[in-house]
C-alpha cells in the first residue's frame, strides 16, 4: 500500500491507533437490532444540558423508550455529546483524501472517528481539472456507502495572493463551466467548493452552486469587504476557516473578515487547534457570529492522528513538527494535525466556552448546514446513534456511529 507519506519519523506510540491491520478501518458488518441504555451522563440535548440523563439505543436509532431490563451501561461522571461533523478534511492516519487509494482513505475516516467524528466530509485540494474529477467519482462512491458524508473542493477557483498550502500553477478563475464540471463528476454528492469570489466568474459560480445546492464557500480570498457583500448577497453561506488565507481585518478597509461575521446568513468555519488562531481571534468570532454560526474543522491533513514527519499536500511537500504541518518550500501553514476531539477540549478548557455552544459548533451547525440534521448533529430519538462518550476532563472514551461502538467504553 502507497503512503503519500515521504519520511516516517514519529515514535511507533504515536502512530499505534492507526497501524493494525485493514480489518480496523473496515466498514463494521450488519448486525441484528439491539437496545441499549447510557445512563447516568450528563447528556448535551438541543434544550440543554440533562444532568445524570440516558440515551437509549436501539439498532442503529436512539430510541424514546427502553423495555424493562434494557442492557445498561453506567456512565456516571462523564459526558454524552453528539458525534462530531467535520466539514472540511483533507486526510488523517497517513491517508490523503485527495491522493489516496479507497484503502488508504478508509484508514484516514477511522482514524477521524476514534476521536469522535461520526460525520465527516472529504476534502480535496488544488489539482488539475481532469484529476480533481477523477478524484471527485471516487470519493462519490464512498459516500453512496455512508463512508463520508460529501465532497468538498477546496481549490482550484482560488486567489494567488491567499494561496496558502495550494500550487499556485493549477490555480485559475472560477468559470462556471469548469465549476460545473466538478459538480457534475462529483455525482450529487458535492457538498461545498471554496472560492476567491472576487476573481473572473466568481460572482456566477456562486450563483450557479446556490442553484444546485451546493455550498458556496468565500476562502482563499482577497476580496474586499463590498466584494464580500456581493458574494453572499449571490448565495454564498460559508466563511471558509476565517481569518486565515484572507485579508485581516482593517479599521478602514475592513475586508471579508468584517462582512462574514456581520451577516446572519454566513457560517464560518473555525480551526481552534491553538496555531490557526489565537483565543481572542476565536472569541471575537463567537461573540460577533453566535454560537449558532460558528462551524468547528479541524481541515486536517494526513498526519493527523500519525505523527510527525514529511507528507505531500497535493504536489506540494509539508514537513509536521511537534504537530505543526508547513510548507517545506516557504513555511506557509498546510492545514492541521488537528482531531476534533482536541478542538472540543480546547474550546472548553482553555477557551473557557459553555459545553452547549462547543456541541453546536462540532455537531448541530454544521450538520444543519450540511442539510443533515435530520439524521445527524443532536441527541434526539428516530436520529442515528451517533454519539461521544467524554470523561470529566473531556477525554474520549466511547464512539459510536450508528449504533455500533467504534470506541467502546472501558470504565470502572
Amino acid at each position: 500500500m502507497t503512503m503519500n507519506r515521504v519520511h516516517d519519523s514519529a515514535p511507533q506510540g504515536a502512530r499505534g491507533e492507526t497501524s493494525r491491520g485493514s480489518a480496523a478501518w473496515a466498514r463494521p458488518a450488519p448486525t441484528d437490532p439491539h437496545i441499549v441504555v447510557l445512563s447516568g451522563a450528563d447528556v448535551v440535548l438541543p434544550t440543554g444540558t440533562v444532568n445524570g440523563g440516558r440515551v437509549i439505543v436501539e439498532g442503529t436509532r436512539i430510541a424514546g423508550s427502553a423495555p424493562a431490563g434494557a442492557p445498561t451501561v453506567d456512565l456516571r461522571n462523564h459526558w454524552v455529546v453528539p458525534g462530531f461533523v467535520d466539514m472540511h478534511n483533507h486526510g488523517g492516519g497517513g491517508a490523503s483524501f485527495t491522493s489516496g487509494t479507497v484503502e488508504e482513505i478508509l484508514k484516514g475516516i477511522h482514524t477521524h472517528r476514534l476521536h469522535g467524528t461520526t460525520t465527516l466530509v472529504a476534502s480535496t485540494v488544488t489539482g488539475d481539472m481532469d484529476g480533481l474529477a477523477q478524484r471527485a467519482g471516487l470519493l462519490s462512491e464512498l459516500a453512496e456507502q455512508d463512508d463520508i458524508a460529501g465532497i468538498h473542493f477546496e481549490g482550484p477557483f482560488i486567489s494567488p495572493c491567499r494561496k496558502g498550502a495550494h500550487s499556485e500553477e493549477l490555480l485559475r478563475d472560477p468559470d462556471p463551466a469548469e465549476v460545473r464540471k466538478l459538480i457534475d463528476a462529483a455525482r450529487g454528492r458535492a457538498t461545498m467548493v471554496t472560492l476567491a469570489t472576487e476573481l473572473p466568474g466568481g460572482i456566477d459560480s456562486v450563483r450557479l452552486l446556490a442553484e444546485h445546492g451546493v455550498i458556496a464557500a468565500i476562502g482563499h480570498t482577497d476580496a474586499t469587504y463590498e466584494q464580500t457583500v456581493e458574494a453572499i448577497d449571490a448565495g454564498a453561506t460559508v466563511a471558509t476557516h476565517l481569518y486565515n488565507a484572507m485579508p485581516t481585518l482593517g479599521h478602514r478597509s475592513p475586508g471579508p473578515i468584517a462582512a462574514l461575521l456581520e451577516d446572519e446568513r454566513i457560517t464560518v468555519e473555525l480551526i481552534n487547534d491553538g496555531v490557526h488562531l489565537h483565543p481572542a481571534s476565536l472569541q471575537l468570532a463567537f461573540h460577533h457570529a453566535g454560537g449558532d454560526r460558528v462551524a468547528f474543522i479541524t481541515d486536517a491533513m494526513d498526519a493527523a492522528g500519525f505523527g510527525d514527519g514529511r507528507y505531500m499536500l497535493g504536489p506540494l511537500e509539508v514537513e509536521v513538527s511537534e504537530g505543526v504541518a508547513r510548507l517545506v518550500e516557504g513555511g506557509s501553514i498546510a492545514g492541521s494535525t488537528l482531531t476534533l476531539d482536541r478542538a472540543f477540549r480546547r474550546a472548553v478548557t482553555v477557551d473557557r466556552l459553555p459545553v452547549e455552544d462547543v456541541v453546536a459548533a462540532i455537531s448541530a451547525n454544521p450538520a444543519r448546514l450540511l442539510g443533515l440534521y435530520d439524521r445527524v448533529g443532536s441527541l434526539e430519538p428516530g436520529k442515528d446513534a451517533d454519539l461521544v462518550v467524554l470523561d470529566s476532563d473531556f477525554e474520549v472514551k466511547g464512539v459510536m456511529r450508528r449504533g455500533a461502538w467504534v470506541v467502546e467504553p472501558r470504565l470502572g
